[in-house]
């Protein structure tokens, strides 16, 4: 008997286990799937990467070039440009298949409250990624380029020559940034759902937050005020929607439970008149 409730106690364990398997073994499958697609298309996926600074340099004019300095170096280039695509095209299969796993422990009515969160995180990954490529890269590289000198007069000037692999990796590393920035309302929220966080907690911490903020930016982002501001703005201001859907959470959880409440109180009651 001692055995067969320890094989009962051991078998869910085991089946979460062999779906934990199944699921990052999908998600494995996918990124390398994505991997060939994107390493195929990854000079036009390089191309749309630099055209940010192509643009900048074709207004200054001249013979404007990004340069690598090892035989290897655009060849892994060409790698690293497809596993970021890769990685970046399956995030919302990758949050499903973390959904799929998931919910199978969840009560029906749990699982219609965490849906908007699984459409949400890819939608706020995206906006994210698009914020930094359309406003933030042309910003940054007008102000790093600003500082060029033409030389003359016996000065040698000053003009940028930037290596592929830096500069792609630069790139990348932002999108990521931004894009994982933009889920802070899904997670405060999430951790408002299970009692981590409070509305008033995240109030009272907002001062903390804001100087987190503009650390985090300064460690993400390359050492300009342009980049750093444009990363710590956002942040707060999608700490300050965090901290709306959080009251918004407790708002239902308080009305949820007095409807509890109620439900207890004519329960009790019934049992009154029973008695009686």
């Amino acid at each position: 008997m001692a055995e067969e409730a320890l094989d009962q106690t051991k078998m869910p364990l085991l089946d979460h286990l062999v779906e934990l398997r199944r699921r990052l073994l999908r998600s494995v499958i996918a990124i390398l799937v994505l991997f060939f697609v994107c390493y195929y298309f990854s000079a036009d996926i390089y191309d749309f990467l630099v055209r940010p600074l192509a643009d900048i340099l074709n207004e200054l004019g001249g013979d404007r070039r990004l340069i690598f300095t090892a035989l290897h170096e655009a060849f892994f280039t060409y790698i690293k440009v497809a596993f970021f695509a890769a990685l970046f095209l399956s995030f919302p299969f990758i949050a499903t298949q973390i959904w799929m796993f998931i919910a199978p422990g969840l009560y029906k009515n749990e699982k219609r409250a965490f849906l908007p969160f699984l459409v949400a995180t890819p939608i706020l990954f995206f906006l994210g990624g698009a914020l930094v490529y359309y406003f933030i890269f042309p910003l940054a590289w007008k102000f790093f380029l600003s500082f060029e000198a033409m030389g003359g007069g016996g000065d040698l000037p000053i003009q940028l020559e930037a290596k592929v692999d830096q500069y792609l990796s630069l790139v990348m590393r932002l999108i990521f940034a931004f894009g994982l920035t933009f889920e802070l309302p899904v997670l405060m929220t999430l951790l408002a759902r299970v009692g981590m966080v409070g509305s008033e907690g995240m109030k009272a911490k907002r001062k903390y937050a804001i100087v987190l903020a503009f650390v985090a930016a300064a460690i993400l982002t390359p050492p300009d005020v342009i980049s750093q501001i444009g990363l710590a703005l956002p942040t707060i201001l999608l700490y300050e929607i965090s901290i709306i859907s959080v009251r918004i959470v407790e708002k239902k959880r308080g009305d949820a439970d007095d409807e509890e409440d109620e439900a207890d109180d004519d329960d009790l009651d019934e049992e009154t008149d029973f008695s009686a």
